[in-house]
C-alpha cells in the first residue's frame, strides 16, 4: 500500500503519466480512471492515500503545521497523480468533445480494446477463486450492466444538485468499470460540466469540484477499509464492474427516443456492426487499445517503489 523506499524524480514522472492516462479515461463517459489505476498497479495506494484526508489533517492545515503535513500525508504521490489527471482534462477535453460528437465509433472502439484487455490484469489480483468470489464477480457484472442501461434523467440545474452530481461522479470515478463522467450522463449533467470545463465556468466547476472532493474523501475511507478486510472479494466485485461496463463502451449503437418528464431523451441500444471500412478501422483501434494495455502492463510489472 505504501512505497517501500523513497521515490525518485523518474518515479514521480511515471506517476504523472499514470495520472494523465487516468484523466484521459475519465473524460469519456463509460471509461473509468479507476480501471487505469488498477492496471497501473497504483489503485490500492491511491485509495489509501485519499483516505488519509481526515480531521487531523485539516486541523494541521488550519494551524499551519506544514512540516507535520509533509511528514504524515502522502502529498507527493497525490500531487504527481493529480497533476497528470488535471493536465489530461485541460488538454484533451476539447479534442474528445469533438471526437465524441463526430467520430464516436472510433473513440469507443479504442476504449473497448483498453477495457477488454484490462480484465485479465484485474482478475490476476485474486490469488484463489472460490464460489463466493465467482458469485460476487457475477453480481458486480450484473450491477454495472443494469446501471449502464438506465435512461438518462432530466434533472434540476440548482447549485445543490450540481454539487450532488459532482459528489456521486467522484465516488464512481474511483471505481473501476463505472466512470464518473457516465454518472454525469445518467444525471443529465455531462454536457453541462464538459462545457463548463471548456468555457472556464468557475462557478459550476467550483460546485462540481467541491462535491467531488466530499464524495472522493468519504468513499475512499470505505474502500480502504474493505480492501484491508476483504481484499480478494473487493477485487472480484470491481472486476465484475469492469466486465459489465462493456455494455456502455460497445461502439455500435442505435439511439431510441424515450419521453422522460415530457422531454425526449435517448436510450442507447447495442447492435451488430455492418461489414465495411468503418468496421475494419474499428477493429484496428480495438487492437491499438489492447496493445496499449499490454505496453502499460509491461511497464507496471516494474513495480513502483
Amino acid at each position: 500500500m505504501k512505497p517501500t523506499k523513497k521515490r525518485t524524480s523518474k518515479d514521480y514522472g511515471r506517476l504523472f503519466l499514470n495520472g494523465f492516462l487516468m484523466g484521459s479515461a475519465d473524460i469519456v463517459p463509460g471509461v473509468s480512471g479507476g480501471t487505469m489505476a488498477f492496471i497501473l498497479g497504483i489503485y490500492e495506494e491511491l485509495v489509501h492515500s485519499i483516505s488519509q484526508i481526515n480531521k487531523k489533517l485539516i486541523q494541521n492545515l488550519l494551524n499551519l503545521k506544514i512540516k507535520e503535513i509533509f511528514k504524515t500525508f502522502p502529498w507527493p504521490f497525490l500531487l504527481a497523480l493529480g497533476s497528470g489527471i488535471i493536465t489530461a482534462i485541460a488538454l484533451l477535453s476539447h479534442t474528445l468533445e469533438w471526437l465524441l460528437e463526430n467520430q464516436p465509433i472510433y473513440v469507443w472502439s479504442f476504449f473497448l480494446g483498453l477495457v477488454i484487455a484490462s480484465i485479465p490484469t484485474i482478475t490476476n489480483g485474486i490469488k484463489v477463486w472460490t464460489i463466493s468470489k465467482i458469485i460476487l464477480f457475477i453480481i458486480g457484472t450484473l450491477v454495472a450492466y443494469i446501471l449502464i442501461g438506465l435512461t438518462p434523467a432530466t434533472t434540476p440545474n440548482s447549485p445543490f444538485f450540481i454539487f450532488f452530481s459532482g459528489m456521486l461522479a467522484s465516488m464512481a470515478m474511483i471505481l473501476p468499470g463505472i466512470s464518473g463522467s457516465f454518472i454525469l450522463v445518467l444525471l443529465g449533467k455531462y454536457k453541462e460540466v464538459l462545457h463548463a470545463v471548456n468555457a472556464r465556468d468557475i462557478v459550476t466547476l467550483s460546485l462540481v469540484g467541491t462535491g467531488a472532493t466530499v464524495g472522493l474523501v468519504s468513499f475512499s475511507k470505505i474502500l480502504d477499509y474493505v480492501f484491508k478486510k476483504y481484499h480478494d472479494y473487493a477485487i472480484a466485485v470491481l472486476a465484475g464492474f469492469v466486465l459489465g461496463a462493456i455494455r456502455k463502451i460497445w461502439p455500435y449503437k442505435n439511439m431510441v427516443p424515450v419521453m422522460v418528464d415530457n422531454q425526449t431523451v435517448f436510450n442507447e441500444i447495442n447492435v451488430l456492426p455492418p461489414i465495411n471500412m468503418t468496421l475494419l478501422i474499428s477493429l484496428a483501434l480495438i487492437g491499438c487499445g489492447a496493445l496499449l494495455i499490454s505496453i502499460i502492463n509491461k511497464a507496471a510489472s516494474k513495480k513502483l517503489p
